[in-house]
């Protein structure tokens, strides 16, 4: 797979983000989006008010489906042949695939999105409630906002006549907030599509920060891990002795301070969100509980601790679990330990391709008379679907709606925030449509 080209990028992009008079850049047909993105803003609302009603919590298998029916027929009206892809193999719901074939030889764009949520059936947090320019809802923003927005921008595209040319494939996962497993197959399909495109648009929320809108050319990986520490149980009295040692669980506090002391550098995080040991311990088998069983004159024999860990590139999330596992590898006298990574979402890596990509939306910012878009800290946004694609594709993320509160019961998304990114990604997608493909 080839990049886009960045010196041919480079070579369309103004040398400065000029002060040209707002939409006077824009062809008539351009403008025409303009005003369909302004005049469907109440028809994009109820249609997410629809979305947001029905639950679609990852393991809600049914309500995701249910989604789906809703949401498939508006890529068909729009000229999509639409196709669910079932995930039973991995216990999930299944997919939404959608491809428009336009002009031959020209940029082939994938579209990136979810169905799910993640608010389960069991979760009080299911109305919509409109607050003013906001709508209070489960998955309001993450990512029915964001599939509402991509649909909006199609429909703008169809009615100025640029949607004709355009060939675009779309992908809507049903389980991007709890990945089926193995995710090699839940993301068999995502990959492909990565694999033939040019360029990966993905539709998660907008990021505002200080009233100023940012683009996404990075994203975090997120993995998890398992630390397991052994040691001799005997009576407490024995403790630190050269016959029994220091026990699991000072094992597993000199790892986790290691890990604390040793292991930071830019761009990475990691975490200890579940801990327990005692005379007994295990894991529930969703590894969300641990069960710990034990006495105070006891030294226990067995200590558990789950984490996860991000980093921003393949190459910085290999050096961190080599590091890990010589931190683990150590051992206090007598006791044994050993880590097992779960990988989940791998990094979204930044590349001069994705800037380049967030250059072209800068220079449809000019045109529109809106600031300049700075590329965002990748530590201000979790991981994501596109970064399955982004070793293959040049990506651009955050073209959803701007949010707060997500996976929260007090999410909210800004409706005010609908007619500009419709405006940018339509324009986007537009502009990409006519020029040649990448190999």
């Amino acid at each position: 797979m080839s990049r886009i080209r960045i010196a041919a990028l480079s070579a369309l992009l103004p040398l400065t983000f000029g002060a040209a008079p707002a939409l006077a850049a824009l062809s008539p047909a351009e403008r025409q989006i303009v005003s369909t993105a302004d005049a469907g803003t109440e028809s994009d609302i109820a249609l997410l008010e629809k979305l947001v009603a029905q639950n679609s919590g990852t393991r809600n298998l049914d309500g995701v489906r249910k989604v789906n029916a809703m949401v498939a027929p508006e890529f068909a009206a729009l000229g999509f042949e639409t196709r669910w892809v079932p995930m039973d193999a991995v216990g999930r719901a299944g997919h939404l695939i959608a491809t428009h074939k336009g002009k031959r030889g020209t940029t082939r764009m994938l579209l990136i999105g979810h169905l799910d949520t993640v608010f389960e059936p069991g979760s009080p947090f299911q109305t919509a409630r409109r607050e003013g320019t906001m709508l209070h809802g489960p998955g309001a923003a993450d990512d029915k906002g964001g599939v509402v927005v991509m649909l909006a921008a199609l429909k703008a595209m169809k009615a100025a006549g640029t949607l004709a040319g355009a060939n675009i494939e779309v992908v809507l996962t049903g389980d991007e907030e709890a990945a089926g497993e193995p995710v090699s197959l839940a993301r068999a399909d995502l990959v492909a599509a990565g694999k033939r495109a040019d360029v990966a648009l993905d539709f998660e929320g907008l990021v505002i920060v200080d009233g100023q809108d940012y683009g996404s050319v990075a994203r975090r990986s997120a993995g998890d891990y398992t630390i397991t520490a052994s040691g001799i149980t005997a009576h407490s009295s024995g403790t630190f002795s050269p016959e029994v040692g220091d026990g699991a669980v000072f094992e597993l506090a000199r790892i986790i301070t290691a890990f604390r002391e040793e292991l930071p550098e830019p761009n990475l995080t990691f975490n200890i969100g579940l801990v327990g040991g005692g005379a007994t311990a295990a894991l529930s088998g969703d590894e969300a509980q641990v069960t710990a069983t034990g006495k105070t004159n006891i030294i226990p024999p067995v200590a558990i601790a789950k984490g996860d860990y991000r980093a921003l590139t393949p190459e910085q999330v290999e050096r961190v679990k080599a590091r890990m596992q010589a931190i683990v590898a150590r051992h206090l006298p007598r006791t044994d330990a050993a880590i097992r990574f779960k990988d989940g979402y791998p990094p979204m890596a930044p590349t001069p391709g994705n800037q380049a990509l967030l250059d072209r939306l800068n220079t449809i910012n000019t045109d529109l008379g809106l600031k300049a878009m700075p590329a965002l800290d990748p530590l201000k946004r979790g991981a994501g679907d596109i970064s399955f694609v982004a070793q293959y594709v040049d990506g651009l993320a955050g073209l959803g709606p701007s949010s707060s509160g997500d996976h929260t019961p007090e999410e909210r998304v800004d409706l005010s925030s609908f007619p500009r990114q419709i405006k940018r990604a339509a324009l986007l997608m537009t502009r990409l449509s006519r020029e040649p493909a990448g190999r």
